[in-house]
């Protein structure tokens, strides 16, 4: 066994150990004509159902066809093609911004910003609670960077305060992921204008959800406030792949000729530009989606006995991770698919079950699973171990749990249960 082995084995060991072991599954949905029924899909980011929306696929085919399967080139060499800047229009019209510019994904949108904004002379702000990719930037702009006090514009204001004579860039999402809360932005705003520095919003879980499906930024009248730029994704209520930074037009030309995630990566794909550019044009026109998931997302929230998170994402704090994982593998045996947050992708050490409305679910069925989660995280709710170790150092506690399975559902559900994945459920409120 070489050296590098024998680590490799040492780490998955403690991986094992603190039930932290991460997996892949394959989602295997039933073929057409078939009697089986898919899985009920509660966890992936699908917001409003456009990843299988007649239109948006048209349109990714169509420009399939056009163009090829791939840009084939950094969109400064031949990668820049007609599709890409009608998506670009495409997302000033949505969000209201003056201009655009699309990354091949979100992860690289936010790369891009950060560390082309930032350089010498600079410094970077982070809520505690902001996502991975914000910290990876952060580390990667090779600047001095911290975090501050999550939502907390008295936290900001102090830090900013510290660095009276630096460049600093403040970095938020307007609707956080796990939490589920959003930001105070106007505060932000304020916060920033006060002491110069400049403020980027990543508006992943905004986009689609907020706003009549604009965003926070649009929804608060923030859209044109000066030093304010926004990142988003294409791949969650936009049902596509990609991402894009919005500012101004100065803020697009500096970040073509610096942002790195840019200027060395194969343009965003033909069909992925198409897709996410008919999902816009979908949610520009129809407000409706926006509300469809926003009620959804408070019907889950009211079943499950938790305060209604700010967006799509609905979060029940489980005691351990171990008690986290077992209930979703319990749900997905039923047919009901959900995330599991353990330690340590959750910035407060908590496991939770991550619910996610959407906007194309039918009454009943939402109601059934709905009822079906509340019941199972209760189920699994056991009182803490002596070994669980809770807040922040979760992810230490040794836990038999090894996460989820290979395959998440084959072909429906499997395993002894109704043959609907959601079968006869009685009301959570049963259990009481």
């Amino acid at each position: 066994m070489s050296r590098w082995d024998a680590w490799l084995g040492q780490r998955a060991d403690l991986r094992a150990e603190r039930g932290a072991e991460r997996f892949d599954p394959v989602l295997r949905v039933s073929r057409p004509g078939s009697a089986s029924r898919d899985p009920l899909d509660l966890a992936s980011n699908d917001y409003l159902g456009l990843s299988r929306d007649e239109r948006v696929v048209t349109a990714a085919k169509e420009a399939l066809d056009r163009y090829g399967a791939s840009a084939t080139a950094s969109r400064l060499v031949t990668g820049t093609l007609p599709v890409h800047r009608d998506l670009e229009a495409a997302l000033c019209r949505l969000t209201g911004a003056t201009s655009a510019l699309a990354f091949s994904t979100g992860y690289a949108a936010n790369l891009g910003v950060l560390t082309a904004l930032s350089g010498r002379g600079a410094e970077i702000l982070l809520d505690a609670h902001a996502h991975a990719s914000l910290h990876d930037a952060a580390r990667m702009s090779r600047v001095p960077y911290a975090t501050f006090a999550h939502n907390d514009p008295d936290a900001l204001a102090a830090e900013l305060a510290a660095r009276p004579d630096r460049r600093v860039v403040v970095a938020v999402e307007s609707i956080y992921s796990v939490l589920g809360d959003a930001a105070p932005l106007r505060a932000l705003v304020e916060v920033c204008h006060a002491h110069g520095a400049l403020l980027v919003v990543d508006e992943a879980h905004g986009i689609g959800v907020a706003g009549h499906g604009r965003g926070l930024v649009h929804e608060l009248d923030l859209v044109g406030t000066r030093d304010l730029v926004v990142t988003m994704t294409l791949s969650k209520a936009l049902g596509s792949q990609g991402g894009a930074v919005l500012g101004s037009t100065a803020v697009r030309d500096h970040l073509v000729n610096t942002a790195r995630s840019f200027i060395f990566d194969t343009g965003l794909a033909p069909a992925a530009a198409a897709a996410a550019c008919a999902a816009a044009e979908v949610v520009d026109g129809d407000p409706t989606l926006a509300a469809a998931v926003r009620a959804n997302a408070r019907t889950i929230a009211a079943i499950c006995g938790i305060e209604p998170a700010a967006g799509a994402v609905q979060s029940i704090p489980m005691r351990s991770p171990e008690s986290a994982v077992v209930a979703a593998l319990d749900l997905r045996a039923h047919g009901v698919l959900v995330g599991c947050f353990r330690p340590p992708s959750v910035p407060d050490g908590v496991s939770r079950l991550r619910v996610t409305a959407r906007a194309d679910l039918s009454g009943e069925d939402l109601f059934q699973a709905a009822r079906l989660v509340a019941r199972t995280a209760a189920t699994h709710e056991a009182p803490s171990r002596p070994d669980t170790v809770e807040g922040p150092r979760a992810g230490d506690a040794p836990s038999p749990a090894r996460g989820l399975p290979s395959v998440a559902a084959v072909e429906g559900v499997q395993g002894p249960v109704p043959p609907s994945p959601l079968g006869a459920v009685p009301p959570h409120g049963d259990d009481d």
